[in-house]
């Protein structure tokens, strides 16, 4: 059997921008990424902390080191620059392998 798991959380990080005209996707700065083990392409939840927002979209490579992270597309009408965010992955695991499972963290202030 299979479940499903936390495998990486960005949590309480501030939204630096956002790009109406793009295709879609939150970009993360690459730092970003690594740190949790997330990959470009890979589908994310994104919680909004200053208005319950919830919506799942996918990760896109921002530049290294910049701190970026920019929502685009349809998702701007509901988190806005600024915004304090959640971001979560998940990973399916196989059940015994899931009680030892530890997700990657990133906690901001």
């Amino acid at each position: 059997m299979l479940i499903e798991v936390l495998k990486s959380k960005i949590h309480r990080i501030k939204v630096t921008d956002g790009n109406l005209d793009y295709i879609g996707s939150l970009t993360l700065d690459i730092d970003l990424m690594e740190k949790v083990g997330l990959i470009s392409g890979e589908k994310i939840q994104v919680l909004n902390v200053n208005n319950g927002e919830r919506l799942e979209t996918y990760v896109i490579e921002g530049q290294r080191g910049k701190g970026d992270v920019i929502v685009n597309g349809p998702a701007t009408y509901k988190i806005n620059k600024g915004d304090i965010i959640i971001i979560n992955s998940f990973a399916l695991v196989d059940h015994k392998s899931a009680k030892k499972f530890k997700p990657k963290l990133l906690i901001f202030d």
